[in-house]
């Protein structure tokens, strides 16, 4: 405690000020926190003074309050890329980073409980820093650090707007934020310590050497690859929901296990429930297997019943039995091209009648962006169906296409999309369908117009090679396991257009 309100002194984060019944005067409190290393040990012990925020008052001392954080899809990518060029990989944290934040606004705070001026226990604090847990907090400090790498000649990206890059004629670099957490790669390892030593002129950073532990995510080094689980973070859960000794399961979903806000009686407390499926949420990130069944079970947060409850149990069980399971990122010598295979699962919900839409995009033979999700209208065929699921994965490859152009390494060969159903196929070539069709949204059609001008394709695949399936529905074991083994260890020629060699 003593360390951190020292820290907060030197860095100049308020002054004392008489108190006024006019100000809206914010609390505060001593948080504190066991930090843990990738295995679970424990790496130190964190005092930290938090700002009630919930006490500001919108309009008053706090108006805009959204930051960028870097999206998942973007780290997977920049990964993929790294891997494949053999760029070194560097992991950054800022100390106390919401401090470098500067406050354009007016906040009054309580003084620290314990820490109170003997000589002067009446006053108030006037903020000039944006201490943690004000709701402007994590705005503040990236404009701060932002306009940083801005001025000294990193360009902030359009596509992610928390992915800077520093490019010239000699080294490319590339930075990825996550609040306070940074990873740092590039082409030129001394051009890399050059700006380090700039970045630690201006803050204070903590430089953690290789990445390997990252938001969770534990990443293990290969010879041509890296493997990247979230292993601590899964038992860590099992141990919160007293299931570390449960019975494991071979899928997290039965083939006929869809469910309906009318099974099962509704929870008493479902606290439980929704603290379960939030934690499960973020695991996806790393999981693609258990990304349906997650975005399913999530529908019934609002009034979940013990029938839903037992469908996240299972989740957990198929969990235990699958630890240390994560996602692939392997060497490529051709990451310039795209493959992206997508699905529905006509009138799935038993609700609304709604269908799932589901795919999954690779660039070269590593998997760097999945999405299950229902679609926000009833679909009157199975063709309508899979057209809108078409729509949603060429807007992501859309997407990822202008990520890797700014990242300087633009696509050589049009996207190739797979279908495997032959009239959304056709659909997506020309209108022949029209007088059954003409309902669909226009802006559906934009598929159309892609492929008009040859920078995506579709191709038809027959069903049984349909990798989206998993991200549609509940599978049999059987064919399950055999798609997910396919989705973490995709070969390239079959990427290359020969689709014979997945059967």
């Amino acid at each position: 405690m003593l360390d951190e309100y020292h820290a907060l002194l030197q860095q100049g984060t308020w002054s004392l000020v008489s108190s006024s019944p006019s100000l809206n005067t914010v609390g505060c409190k001593w948080v504190f926190r066991i930090k843990r290393r990738s295995d679970g040990t424990i790496e130190r012990y964190k005092a930290r003074l938090v700002a009630k925020g919930f006490h500001q008052q919108s309009g008053v001392d706090y108006f805009d309050t959204f930051s960028p954080v870097v999206k998942p899809t973007t780290i997977r990518t920049v990964l993929c890329l790294a891997i494949s060029f053999g760029w070194p990989l560097r992991q950054l944290d800022v100390k106390n980073a919401f401090l470098h934040g500067s406050l354009s606004e007016d906040v009054y705070m309580r003084q620290p409980p314990g820490f109170a001026d003997p000589h002067r226990p009446n006053h108030v604090c006037k903020l000039h820093k944006a201490i943690y847990g004000l709701k402007q907090a994590p705005r503040a400090w990236f404009q701060r650090f932002s306009s940083f790498l801005l001025r000294v000649g990193f360009t902030q990206s359009k596509a992610d707007n928390s992915m800077f890059i520093y490019h010239d004629h000699l080294s490319v670099m590339i930075l990825l934020l996550y609040v306070d957490d940074i990873i740092l790669t590039g082409s030129n390892s001394s051009h890399l310590l050059a700006f380090l030593r700039t970045l630690g002129a201006e803050f204070d950073i903590k430089d953690l050497g290789r990445l390997h532990y990252f938001l969770g995510v534990e990443v293990h080094y290969h010879p041509t690859s890296i493997h990247l689980t979230q292993n601590q973070y899964t038992v860590d859960l099992l141990k919160r929901s007293n299931l570390l000794d449960c019975k494991p399961v071979s899928t997290p979903m039965t083939s006929k296990g869809t469910l309906s806000r009318t099974h099962g009686t509704v929870l008493a407390d479902p606290t439980p429930y929704r603290q379960m499926v939030g934690a499960l949420q973020y695991l996806t990130m790393t999981r693609q297997d258990i990304s349906y069944v997650v975005q399913h079970v999530s529908q019934f947060i609002g009034s979940p019943s013990d029938v839903h409850f037992e469908a996240v149990k299972r989740i957990l069980r198929y969990l235990k039995g699958t630890l240390g399971v994560g996602l692939p990122i392997c060497k490529s010598p051709d990451c310039s091209f795209l493959v992206a295979y997508s699905d529905a699962d006509w009138a799935g919900c038993l609700d609304t009648r709604r269908s799932t839409t589901g795919y999954c995009i690779f660039l070269g033979p590593n998997l760097i962006s999945w999405s299950p999700k229902k679609q926000p209208t009833v679909s009157r065929s199975s063709t309508e169906a899979k057209y809108r699921a078409l729509a949603y994965a060429y807007a992501d490859t859309l997407w990822i296409q202008g990520l890797l152009t700014e990242l300087h390494c633009p696509l050589t060969r049009p996207v190739l999309l797979n279908c495997d159903n032959l009239s959304a196929t056709y659909l997506a070539a020309n209108p022949i369908f029209h007088a059954r069709t003409k309902h669909i949204a226009i802006d559906y059609h934009f598929v159309r117009e892609r492929v008009a001008s040859s920078n995506h394709k579709v191709q038809f695949i027959p069903s049984h090679l349909q990798l989206a399936d998993v991200f549609t529905k509940g599978l049999p074991v059987d064919r399950f396991e055999r798609l997910v083994s396919k989705l973490v260890t995709y070969p390239v020629s079959s990427l290359r257009g020969n689709v014979r060699q997945l059967s």
